[in-house]
């Protein structure tokens, strides 16, 4: 893969965010992606409803515009920003998306955007094998600590000088 290549792929996955426990990117970034205007996707898919269910694509509850508002930093309504609730795809939404619209630039970036949700599944992967494998360690090296006090108490004892002279063995002259 190309070094630009790389960097699309990076900002991509800048764009994905988790909604409802989903993987999802907003209407305005996928269109960006796709080089057609935020309203042309829309209107793509309310043509085409039946081909995204609600684990493909769903529109956003105020609440939720709010919450990603404020992690995007996107513009309220007041300010030239969104009238409307947001659409957001999943991955398989994404390339519904692309076979809906069937430019040259969004078949080009289905790609990139497939393989920007494969990545960031990766990484939220390989982070739950080293959570647990941190867990699995704090484990063991608990239990060490305890073992080696005690080893450490041991030496210690046999280490230490007796603390009065004893009586010498043996016979002595008074």
């Amino acid at each position: 893969m190309a070094y630009s290549s790389r960097k699309k792929l990076v900002r991509l996955g800048e764009c994905i965010h988790v909604v409802r426990g989903f993987q999802v990117i907003v209407d305005g970034d996928l269109a960006q992606a796709y080089g057609v205007p935020t309203k042309a996707l829309n209107q793509a898919v309310r043509r085409n409803l039946a081909r995204f269910p609600d684990d493909f694509a769903f529109q956003l509850s105020p609440e939720e515009m709010a919450i990603l508002r404020s992690q995007t930093v996107t513009s309220s309504s007041g300010h030239g920003g969104r009238r409307h609730s947001a659409w957001v795809f999943t991955e398989h939404g994404a390339l519904m998306a692309a076979s809906v619209l069937s430019s040259p630039r969004a078949i080009e970036m289905s790609v990139f955007v497939v393989r920007a949700f494969v990545r960031l599944r990766d990484l939220s992967r390989s982070h739950a094998t080293i959570a647990a494998t941190l867990v699995a360690l704090e484990r063991k090296v608990v239990g060490h600590d305890e073992a080696l006090k005690e080893v450490f108490a041991a030496l210690r004892a046999i280490i230490r000088p007796p603390q009065k002279p004893g009586r010498a063995i043996g016979f002595h002259n008074r």
